[in-house]
């Protein structure tokens, strides 16, 4: 039994679905992390995080990958077990 309700990707319509999709192709992945699951509950929060992320993490001054390397590590620092 789960702890909180999300739309799964077999469920998705609407907004949802696009962002999914968009979350999908921009990570190059074929699923849907359970992080972004959790917050479909209200798809415009879900689409407001998601479009804030993409912003930050756009290359700029430092490339993607070293923002996902200092991201990661900030997790660890934290003991983010996520």
């Amino acid at each position: 039994m789960s702890l909180y309700q999300s739309v799964s990707e077999d469920e998705a319509t609407g907004k949802v679905k696009e962002v999914y999709e968009d979350i999908k192709a921009t990570k190059g992945i074929d699923f849907v992390p359970n992080f972004w699951k959790s917050l479909s509950i209200n798809p415009d929060h879900l689409e407001a995080v998601w479009q804030k992320l993409k912003a930050i993490m756009k290359p700029g001054k430092l490339d993607l990958r070293t923002k996902e390397i200092i991201a990661l590590s900030v997790s660890i620092a934290n003991n983010c077990r996520y």
